[in-house]
């Protein structure tokens, strides 16, 4: 059954002028009243809706934290690196400070080999020269003046000094050689102690301690005796 509203009186306020408490109670405001709701209520409820539910648990994709990647360099591969070729471990360690010295080092050694080998077989040929008996051979005459005569020259004491200055390049020349297989091993044996150290605390911080203290100088003196106690903290 269908019951009409009852028409307004002349008396009764219009739906603009109607004060009701709750813009939502249309029991209050008539069956034929259209009540609309404040903006800022409308604003406000879908706000404290959002605060009443909970907030989400960050996961652990929603956190980037950045972290800077700490290099360990391996013993075994800064050894075979360096034995590849003489500075490359010290590259692989991250010592580019190294490279110039072991570098430099083959390279001095390289051309004092090459001097000295040179200067060996010069005076290697003078002194074959020198003691055969063939007298078209006289190489040993190149490290004289062209005036200087060979009847004018000893030939025992010639002899003598190009056999002394051969032996002495050949030394050099094999001291060069063994310095160069020293620095190799030693490229070797650093590569591998600078990776295996490479986080090692080598900080220069030194604590100092000075406390007093009671020491007994002899036992069989019962009074103890006052001193000090140094420690160092490192």
């Amino acid at each position: 059954m269908l019951c009409a509203a009852p028409p307004l009186r002349a008396d009764e306020p219009r739906e603009a002028e109607l004060d009701v408490a709750d813009p939502f109670d249309i029991a209050t405001a008539g069956a034929d009243s259209l009540i609309f709701a404040p903006a800022a209520d409308t604003l406000r409820q879908p706000a404290e809706a959002a605060d009443s539910v909970p907030a989400r648990k960050p996961m652990d994709y929603d956190a980037w934290e950045e972290r800077e990647v700490q290099f360990n360099p391996d013993p075994t591969r800064a050894v075979w690196m360096s034995a590849l070729f003489p500075g490359l471990g010290q590259l692989y360690n991250r010592s580019y400070w190294k490279l110039p010295i072991v570098a430099g080092a083959y390279v001095g050694l390289g051309y004092a080999t090459s001097w000295n080998n040179s200067m060996l077989r010069d005076y290697t040929r003078a002194y074959r020269d020198i003691t055969d008996n063939d007298d078209s051979t006289r190489s040993y005459m190149d490290f004289f003046p062209p005036t200087t005569k060979e009847e004018d020259l000893d030939r025992t004491w010639l002899t003598n000094i190009m056999r002394a200055r051969k032996d002495f390049y050949r030394r050099n020349r094999d001291l060069c050689i063994i310095s160069m297989v020293g620095v190799y091993l030693l490229a070797m044996v650093d590569a591998y102690v600078d990776a295996s150290l490479s986080h090692f605390d080598i900080t220069p911080d030194l604590a100092m301690d000075v406390a007093p203290q009671l020491m007994l100088n002899d036992p069989r003196i019962s009074k103890p005796a006052l001193g000090l106690v140094w420690a160092l903290t490192f």
